[in-house]
C-alpha cells in the first residue's frame, strides 16, 4: 500500500471551523485526521503542501519512521503550525492501519486498560454571575456530566486579573455548593495570569478542591511553573499549546504539573502523544487529553485514552453526535459522563464525503481579542 495524496478540507461547524485532512492511499483505504490550529489553518495547510511530496508513494503503515521524516524532513524541527499538519497526517496513517488490519486503533496503541473514557464539558455562559453559573452546573450535573470546567470571567473585551480572581473564586465557590463533591470542578485560566496573580488564584481555591486549575500561566517560560509549584497545593494542569516531547520536558522531570494537557491534534498525534503519556507515567502525572474539536479529534482522543494507563480526564465540550452528524453520520456513545469505546477499524469514524464537501469553507477561525483595561494587550 502506498500513499498517493493528502487532502486539506477547512469545515464550518457551528461558530467555528475544523481541518480535516484525508490520506489517499492506492489500495482505496481512506485516513481521515484533524488539525488543532484552525485560527492558524491557512499556515496549516501551507505546511501540508510540503509534507505530501514527503509522504506520496510511501508506506501508510510505517508511522514512526513518517513522523519523524515529517518531523525533522525540513531541517528545522517542526513548531506549531507545522506540528499542527503533522498531527492531522499522523492520525490519519493510523487511521489508515487500523482499517488495513481490520481493528480499533486503541488495540494498536495497545488494548483497552479500561472500559469507558471519563470526560469534563464546559460551562456556558462562561462569563455569567455566580446564580447562573451554579444554575447551568447543576443542570449538566443532572444531565449526567460528572466534570465541569470553568473559565475565569472577563468584563466584555477587558480582562483586569485581580477583579477576575475575585469574580472568579466568588463563581467557583457557587459552583462547588451547587454539585457538591460528587462532581469535579476544573478552572481554566487560559494563560492570562502571571506568576504572583496565580499563586493567589490557586491558594483562595484550595478549599473549594478543584480537580485541576489549567494554564494558569503562559508557555513561553515554562520555569515560571517551578515558582507557583512552591506556592500552592491546588493540582496544576498544563500543555495545550506545546508541539512536542522535547516542550513537555521541564513540566514532566521537574513534576511541575499533575495533568498533561496534551492535544493530539497539535503535540504530533498519536506517534507523539503516546511517548509524552509514558513519560507521565513515570512521574505520576494524569493525562487530561486537549480536546475542543471536532469528532475526528475525538475519536482519536477516545482511543488514546482507552489504552492510555496514565489517563485522567478528557475534555469534551459537546456531546459526539450533536457536531457535523451529517459529515459524520456515526459517534462514540455518550453515558454517564464517559464515552464508550469505538470498535469499527480504525478510528471507527464513517464520513460523508458529499457532505464533507458541502460544509467546505474558506473562512478561518479568530479567536477574540482581550485588553486591560489601559488598552493594552493580554491573553485571551
Amino acid at each position: 500500500m502506498k500513499i498517493t495524496d493528502i487532502r486539506a478540507v477547512p469545515v464550518r461547524g457551528g461558530p467555528r471551523t475544523y481541518l480535516f485532512v484525508l490520506v489517499d492511499t492506492d489500495e482505496g483505504v481512506l485516513g481521515i485526521g484533524e488539525s488543532g490550529l484552525a485560527s492558524r489553518g491557512a499556515a496549516v495547510c501551507g505546511a501540508l503542501e510540503h509534507l505530501t511530496p514527503l509522504l506520496v508513494g510511501q508506506d501508510p503503515l510505517r508511522t514512526e519512521r513518517l513522523w519523524q521524516l515529517m518531523s525533522r524532513g525540513g531541517f528545522f524541527p517542526a513548531d506549531r503550525v507545522v506540528a499542527s499538519a503533522l498531527a492531522a497526517v499522523d492520525l490519519a496513517l493510523w487511521d489508515i492501519k487500523g482499517k488495513a488490519l481490520g481493528v480499533p486503533v486503541h488495540v494498536l496503541l495497545g488494548g483497552r486498560v479500561r472500559d469507558r473514557v471519563a470526560c469534563y464539558t464546559h460551562v456556558r455562559p462562561a462569563g455569567s454571575g455566580p446564580a447562573e453559573v451554579a444554575r447551568a452546573c447543576t443542570e449538566l450535573r443532572e444531565a449526567g456530566w460528572r466534570a465541569l470546567r470553568l473559565t475565569l470571567p472577563a468584563s466584555g473585551e477587558t480582562f483586569e486579573p485581580r477583579a477576575a480572581i475575585r469574580a472568579g473564586v466568588e463563581t467557583f465557590a457557587a459552583a462547588r455548593e451547587a454539585v457538591g463533591d460528587d462532581v469535579d470542578l476544573i478552572l481554566d485560566v487560559h494563560t492570562r495570569l502571571d506568576p504572583p496573580e496565580a499563586a493567589l488564584l490557586c491558594r483562595e481555591l484550595e478549599p473549594l478542591r478543584p480537580l485541576f486549575v489549567e494554564d494558569p500561566l503562559r508557555c513561553e517560560n515554562l520555569d515560571a511553573y517551578r515558582r507557583l509549584r512552591e506556592r500552592t497545593a491546588v493540582p496544576l494542569a498544563a500543555g495545550e499549546q506545546l508541539a512536542s516531547k522535547w516542550e513537555f520536558r521541564p513540566l514532566i522531570e521537574e513534576e511541575l504539573i499533575d495533568y498533561t494537557r496534551i492535544d493530539l491534534c497539535i503535540a504530533g498525534g498519536l506517534t507523539e502523544a503516546a511517548k509524552i503519556a509514558g513519560w507521565c507515567e513515570t512521574h505520576y502525572i494524569r493525562v487530561a487529553v486537549h480536546n475542543p474539536l471536532g469528532p475526528v479529534a475525538t475519536a482519536a482522543a477516545l482511543h488514546f485514552n482507552l489504552a492510555c494507563t496514565a489517563f485522567g480526564v478528557q475534555e469534551q465540550p459537546y456531546r459526539p453526535g450533536d457536531l457535523l452528524p451529517e459529515v459524520f453520520p456515526a459517534a462514540p456513545e455518550w453515558r454517564g459522563g464517559s464515552l464508550l469505546p469505538l470498535e469499527g477499524p480504525g478510528l471507527g469514524l464513517p464520513i460523508d464525503l458529499d457532505a464533507l464537501a458541502a460544509f467546505r469553507t474558506e473562512t478561518w477561525n479568530e479567536p477574540p481579542r482581550l485588553s486591560r483595561s489601559d488598552g493594552s494587550f493580554t491573553n485571551w
